[in-house]
This record gives structure tokens, sequence and C-alpha cells, in this order.
């Protein structure tokens, strides 16, 4: 098994394997479709929240009944909620699409397994404080770990993936009053629709930090080198074997 570049005092044997892929086309492919609905869905959940940038918990709440949160923007009653929803709608089901695809061709291809799955030495509290303190620490990476993930991102990825996008997911379909008819369950194993659209908005900022976070790591790895490889495939130079 792969271990962690981390992991010190491993002896690990370079075998070049230039031809082979970074990332995959469809992992490409999916990445930049989900960044784009992911913006859409950021600009017009922000429309959408300044119509009422109030949190609620519960099934209902509107201006004059107490609030669980009230987030210091400004009330703008009119004007967004329109073009907001729509652009959010759409945003969402291209998001939700290419979303499932990607997973479905993660699981098929073993994606997730290679490298999403923490060795169970990388997981050790030694190699994960080793994992953390170079990232506090701004160090700057060598390019063969660049071409593997660690182990915190291995984590990240996985709460994002698995976590994070499917309670975006189903607290969204809780907020649809068509999907709820149906389905009543989904919100009320959330509490109400008013506790959906918080856990919502929490999930939406966590997704949010995530992509600071991830840029940031771009830019650590090598901002044009990583996008390089995200738009055309790139290569890896050098595979470690233990």
């Amino acid at each position: 098994m792969k271990e962690s570049a981390y992991l010190q005092g491993l002896a690990t044997r370079p075998v070049v394997t230039s031809d082979l892929p970074r990332h995959s086309a469809v992992v490409r492919t999916t990445h930049w479709i989900i960044t784009v609905s992911f913006f859409g869905l950021l600009v017009s959940g922000i429309a959408i929240l300044l119509a009422h940038p109030r949190l609620y918990w519960g099934e209902t709440g509107s201006v004059g009944t107490p609030s669980l949160i009230d987030l210091p923007l400004p009330f703008m009653l009119t004007g967004q909620s329109g073009w907001g929803r729509s652009l959010h709608f759409l945003s969402a089901w291209v998001c939700v699409l290419s979303g499932l695809f990607y997973v479905l061709s993660g699981l098929l291809t073993q994606h997730f397994r290679r490298d999403f799955l923490p060795a169970k030495a990388d997981l050790a509290w030694d190699s994960i404080s080793r994992v953390t303190s170079s990232h506090l620490g701004w160090k700057r990476i060598s390019k063969s770990e660049s071409m593997s993930y660690n182990v915190l991102q291995q984590l990240t990825y996985l709460v994002v993936v698995f976590v994070l996008f499917p309670v975006m997911i189903w607290t969204g379909l809780a907020m649809s009053p068509a999907i709820v008819s149906v389905f009543p369950a989904l919100v009320t194993m959330l509490g109400g629709q008013q506790s959906a659209r918080t856990i919502h908005f929490v999930a939406a900022d966590l997704l949010v930090l995530f992509l600071l976070v991830h840029v940031a790591m771009i830019c650590r790895a090598g901002f044009s080198t990583s996008v390089r490889a995200m738009i055309t495939g790139g290569s890896a130079a050098t595979k470690d074997l233990a």
C-alpha cells in the first residue's frame, strides 16, 4: 500500500510514469462544470438571502417573529428573489447532475478508494500533526508531494463529497414545496422548513470556506501548474512505491 509522503523513514522507489494522467477527463470536466455552477449558486444564494437575511429554527419564520440569527446584511425585499431563485434552481441541477456523474465514475473507477482513502498509518496522530504543522507553517511543498493527496486533503475531500454536498441537496429539496408535498419526511426529519434553511446556510458557508482553503493550497503548490493539470490532465512525473 502506498504510504504518505509525510511519513519519514520509509524508503520509496520512484517509478517514471510520464504518460500517467494526473486527472482523468471525467474529473477535469466535472470539476469545471461544478465550479461554474457553484459560483452561480453562490451569487444567486446571496441574492436570495438579501431578501430576508435572518435565520430561524422550526417550521416558520418571518419579520416580527424571534429569529435564531440576524445576519449583518441589509434587507432587500424586492428585486432579488426572481432572478436569484431562477439562477439558483438552474445552477443547483447542473451541480447535482455533474456531481452524481463524478461520484458514480469515482466509485466505478475506484478513484475514491485509490486517491482519497487514507492509509491506516496516515491516520496516526503523528502523521496528522506533521501534515497540519506543514500546512499552518505554509511550507513550500515539493513536486512529488503535490502529485498525491495528504491525509488532511483526503479526509476533507471525503467530507465535502459525501457529507456537505448531500446535506446541501437534502436541505435544498426540503425547502421546495413541490418536493415536500410528495416527500414530507425530507423536512420533518430536519425539524421544519426554516431549520432546513438554516442548515443549508451553514453547509454553504463550510463549502465556501473549503473553496478558499482549496485555492490557497493551489497557490501553495504552484497555481499555474495545478490549474494547467486540471485543464489538460497533465502527467505525474513519478509515482512512489513502498
